[in-house]
């Protein structure tokens, strides 16, 4: 039987490759658990599509192991003194099929596609950014209407990659494009093959704007949804890399793996696993069940039993890796209490409930030990585990569900991954964005102001209001804070795991 490399061995040389030159290429292997089912990263901030497409493309600016700026497609920029004008000066790059990158190609990214399509966008910059001028092909300039001292740090392939203008403008609508399927990027692979479920295979793209940065010929994306299987592939060397893995499997691989640890990477940083409590629902709207919810469900154990202590129980609406915004204090009234829960339901009259909880297979033990707690004070949770593309349907296009549970990443400023889960209007068909439709104009008139000064001070007062309110009405229930942990072939470096563009600069050693 032939294992993983044997049959990238083989499909390769049907392309057409000499078993030469196919012996001669590296080729390194991923391990996703999800399929990526499209490959345009501008309509989405899933991981499982940003896994694969963040390699295809590029942001203006890249994000470093600090998750500070650097350039990307931008090569330089500079702000005004008012903080209202942002110029980039641009790289002379070229799409994978041989067209300029252009000015015009970001001025048209952000105004068809990001600020209708990608929830953090959408509801971090789309009311920011008055207008973006193309002086010429290598000059683009926004201008926004307030600063926004999140800017820069939310230009990178994440939170805005930067599509083809000649492949989407008249592509109809960017959801459902035909080229999502054969994307044609900037970035420093090139997209070769797709075969849904299995795997996807790309290539070096030897005119990359940035030189000779790697010295891998060729990626292939592995869609291997066991965790079991993912492991042994591991372990047999027929993976080089485990983006995601739990804390109970590290023992297991790190004789033979690099293990690496990163609290950001594509799809997002800083993620706290969270409970969306459908605001549709007559029983999720009942801000007593919701209480009860919380008090019934420990944390801790969560932690313990799903993280191995690795993670961290959170303590506020906000990651604590945002520490200057975050209120260590907020979930204080929230501490574990089957008692006080029962209590709560007792008084509001609420006996023998029964809710659902949609959830992508990997959250299945999460959804398990809460069930157990609740079932403690009398709410039966049962748990629906769908395929990635299911879930995401039922919960944001739908709304079929009473409550969800979702990684929501944070990012490293409120701007980039919070605000899109609590302002209203940001309740639309759109994954990842405000899940609960949960509606209070003092939250949304304090994300406006916290995100038009840049008074850190002012900032951090509005914030910490945001969480007071947010841990009293509890549209969401904050869980545990997560991090990624990733298991790595030692035979080579240069692994960036914080990014979306992890394996930019991969060497061998």
């Amino acid at each position: 039987m032939l294992n993983i490399r044997d049959t990238l061995f083989v499909a390769t040389a049907a392309l057409g490759f000499s078993a030469a030159q196919v012996a001669a290429q590296t080729t390194f292997i991923v391990a996703v658990p999800s399929d990526p089912g499209q490959f345009n990263p501008g309509i989405t901030t899933g991981a499982h599509v940003h896994a694969v497409a963040d390699s295809i493309f590029n942001g203006l600016v890249g994000l470093d192991s600090d998750l500070q700026p650097v350039p990307d497609l931008a090569a330089s920029w500079s702000v005004s003194d008012d903080g209202l004008t942002y110029t980039f000066n641009l790289n002379q790059a070229a799409w994978h099929d041989g067209k300029p990158f252009t000015s015009a190609d970001v001025k048209f990214t952000f105004e068809n596609i990001l600020f209708k399509y990608h929830s953090r966008t959408k509801a971090g910059l789309s009311g920011v950014v008055s207008a973006i001028e193309t002086p010429d092909d290598r000059t683009v300039i926004f201008r926004l209407s307030s600063p926004h001292p999140a800017f820069l740090r939310r230009l990178n392939v994440t939170e805005a990659p930067i599509l083809a203008k000649h492949i989407y403008e008249n592509a109809g609508d960017p959801a459902e494009a035909e080229a999502n399927s054969t994307p044609i990027g900037t970035g420093a692979y090139k997209f070769v093959s797709y075969s849904p479920g299995d795997r996807v295979v790309l290539e070096e793209n030897t005119n990359y704007f940035k030189g000779d940065v790697t010295d891998l010929d060729r990626v292939v994306f592995r869609i291997i949804k066991d965790r079991e299987t993912a492991l042994l592939a591991l372990q047999r060397g027929e993976v080089d890399y485990l983006p995601r893995m739990s804390a109970k499997d590290i023992s297991r691989v790190e004789d033979q793996s690099t293990i690496l640890t990163a609290t950001a990477g594509p799809g997002g940083g800083n993620c706290i696993m969270t409970v969306s409590f459908n605001q549709d629902r007559e029983l999720t709207q009942n801000s007593a069940f919701r209480q009860a919810f919380a008090r019934a469900v420990d944390r801790n154990r969560l932690n313990d039993q799903v993280l191995f202590g690795r993670g961290k129980v959170a303590n506020a609406p906000f990651s604590s890796a945002i520490g200057w915004a975050h209120d260590a204090s907020a979930l204080d009234a929230l501490s574990y209490d089957s008692a006080a829960a029962s209590a709560i339901l007792a008084e509001a009259g609420i006996s023998d409930a029964t809710i659902d909880m949609v959830h992508f297979p990997n959250f299945t033990k999460y959804a398990e030990l809460m069930a157990q707690d609740l079932a403690k004070v009398g709410i039966n949770l049962v748990s629906r585990p769908l395929d990635r593309s299911a879930a995401i349907d039922a919960i944001f296009k739908q709304r079929d569900f009473d409550t969800n549970l979702i990684s929501y990443c944070n990012g490293v400023d409120p701007e980039i991954g919070i605000k899109r889960m609590y302002v209203s209007s940001n309740i639309a068909p759109i994954p990842f964005s405000n899940a609960s439709a949960y509606s209070n104009d003092k939250i949304d008139d304090l994300f406006a102001a916290a995100g038009n000064t840049a008074d850190e001070a002012a900032r951090a007062a509005a914030y910490g209001e945001i969480q007071s309110i947010l841990a009293d009405e509890l549209p969401y229930f904050w869980l545990v804070e997560t991090v990624r942990i990733t298991a790595a072939n030692p035979n080579f470096s240069g692994y960036r795991p914080w990014s979306g563009q992890y394996l930019e600069t991969v060497r061998a050693n």
